[in-house]
């Protein structure tokens, strides 16, 4: 289970060969908005050098219906990226069509069928909200679902995303539960969107712990000191394991309970599940 994915400008061969000892569970090579188009080629090259001898890398291309998506997939596929992060998508048609252009590729380059996965960035077009129930079986490639703020305020013209407390303003909050609930929905997995303030480590321990409570299994990080305070919030705590263990051994000791008493409070089959869910997460991050 990935905890942690770091954007990286795939221009830059320096940050690059940071990035790979930054210690995030996945890197995403940017291709689009951190790489002006002039330079593109040359990151497109760079990019598929880079992924050549590495694990669960991901390229984050140019929106679908751009002459640039089609380039940067035929650049960086020879390489066998781990995955695709889509930006800017409409609908899961834009990840449906990316599924397609996939499958040939991975055949013209005899690479693993189904391997490369695909993350949409599901809220960056406004027309986006009102589609998410599209993602439930929409390709089995799909890897989970995130989110962005930046490209969806500034197509809705706001000259702000955040409260004077940095906290996100209701139609951010709104989008943001629209792709937890659209990734439960699809039974994949849904990662928060970037903390931009690299510098406040107490903000984005804030922010991360938050995200774990509300159900993300992890979030995207835009500069590497970040990537330590991100996959310490989405280990589960001790005490957490303990508790959802005791849940567990509970309704195995009690099969036909519906509820059963804990701790002075009633449990049911949805704390069960809460706790089966979090007991897979803490094994996932052992093992990672």
């Amino acid at each position: 289970m990935t905890r942690s994915f770091l954007f990286v400008p795939a221009d830059s061969e320096h940050k690059m060969q940071k990035a790979a000892d930054s210690g995030a569970d996945a890197l995403i090579l940017d291709l689009e908005d951190s790489v002006t188009s002039a330079a593109r080629p040359d990151a497109r090259l760079l990019a598929r050098e880079y992924l050549a001898d590495k694990e669960n890398v991901w390229v984050r291309i140019n929106p679908m219906g751009t002459d640039d998506a089609l380039l940067d997939l035929e650049g960086v596929m020879p390489s066998a990226p781990a995955g695709i992060v889509l930006p800017k998508p409409r609908s899961a048609a834009a990840a449906i069509e990316l599924a397609g252009l996939l499958d040939t590729l991975e055949t013209q380059h005899g690479i693993e069928a189904g391997s490369t996965r695909i993350l949409p960035l599901c809220t960056e077009h406004p027309e986006a909200l009102f589609t998410l129930h599209s993602y439930i079986g929409a390709t089995e490639r799909l890897a989970g679902l995130s989110w962005g703020a930046e490209d969806l305020s500034a197509a809705v013209g706001a000259s702000a995303n955040r409260d004077a407390q940095g906290d996100w303003l209701p139609t951010y909050e709104l989008a943001r539960s629209m792709c937890l609930l659209a990734a439960g929905a699809a039974a994949v997995p849904a990662f928060d969107t970037v903390f931009t303030d690299f510098r406040d480590d107490d903000g984005l321990r804030r922010y991360a712990a938050n995200a774990r409570r509300d159900g993300f299994s992890g979030m995207l990080a835009i500069h590497p000191a970040q990537v330590a305070v991100i996959n310490t919030a989405f280990v589960p705590t001790p005490a957490e394991i303990e508790k959802a263990e005791r849940i567990v051994a509970l309704f195995e000791e009690n099969p036909g309970a519906g509820t059963i008493g804990l701790d002075g409070t009633m449990i049911d089959r949805p704390h069960l599940l809460q706790a089966e869910r979090l007991l897979r997460l803490a094994v996932n991050k052992k093992k990672a």
